[in-house]
């Protein structure tokens, strides 16, 4: 990476793409959607990008997730399990991306983010309030935090919704809740992918390193806002985000 590629237009840029991308993750999701094109039109391969994305998304998880649980909205305690499988998943899909292409995901993700959207927009209002749980913990940490852990190791984007999502339709987590325990087990899957993605010598550091610096501030703004604002700041924009990230999927290079 030359210097100029890495001067200060660009990393405003890279810092600005941080912090919004952080604000979005703590409310719905996606910030990927943001990132992975930036670090990539920069120049970046694809294992250096998803990697990278990984560093700067590790800041925001983490800001997000400390907010949360200061205000009593999730205790990590109670989530050991679900934790270890996420963390189990997600090193698995990172190993495994370093060594296959990920092109077939990317082709088959954009039909779960259109089914997870046409859920929340047409399926039963999800208020904040506790719902019928379907399944117990155990297995929901081995369904859940599991598989979408691995999907998140190893492509990334959407994977925070889909943890919501599981929240709410299996645990019966109102939205607000179902966003705070999804905080814990995104900074899971993303320390977990960082760590091997970092021993595979694919982070560049830097620029993660200037996006974590916005996602820091983006991961606390957008955490307050889900406190305050709840399920009518959450839901349209759930149901945007599965939309922007399938037609990012279809279309995009």
């Amino acid at each position: 990476m030359s210097e100029l590629s890495l001067g200060y237009e660009l990393l405003l840029l890279l810092f600005a793409t941080g912090m919004l991308a952080g604000t979005l993750d703590a409310v719905a999701g996606g910030g990927g959607l943001l990132t992975l094109p930036v670090l990539l039109a920069v120049g970046l391969g694809p294992a250096e990008a998803l990697a990278t994305n990984k560093l700067q998304g590790s800041f925001g998880t983490f800001s997000s997730s400390l907010y949360f649980i200061r205000n009593g909205l999730v205790n990590p305690r109670n989530m050991l399990l679900p934790i270890m499988l996420t963390f189990a998943g997600s090193a698995s899909g990172t190993l495994l991306v370093q060594i296959l292409d990920s092109a077939f995901l990317t082709r088959i993700m954009p039909l779960f983010l259109i089914a997870t959207a046409l859920y929340f927009w047409f399926g039963p209002s999800i208020r904040n309030e506790a719902r019928k749980q379907r399944i117990g913990h155990g297995l929901f940490a081995l369904t859940v935090g599991l598989t979408i852990g691995f999907y998140d190791g190893f492509f990334g984007p959407g994977a925070g919704t889909f943890f919501t999502l599981g929240f709410v339709t299996l645990l019966g987590f109102n939205l607000i809740q179902a966003t705070a325990h999804t905080k814990i087990l995104n900074f899971t899957s993303n320390i977990a992918s960082l760590i091997f993605f970092a021993a595979g010598g694919h982070v560049v550091w830097k620029m993660g390193l200037v996006m974590a610096a916005g996602q820091l501030i983006g991961g606390r703004i957008g955490a307050h806002l889900v406190h305050h604002r709840g399920t009518r700041l959450i839901r349209p924009l759930l149901v945007a985000v599965c939309i922007l990230i399938s037609l990012k999927l279809l279309f995009g290079p």
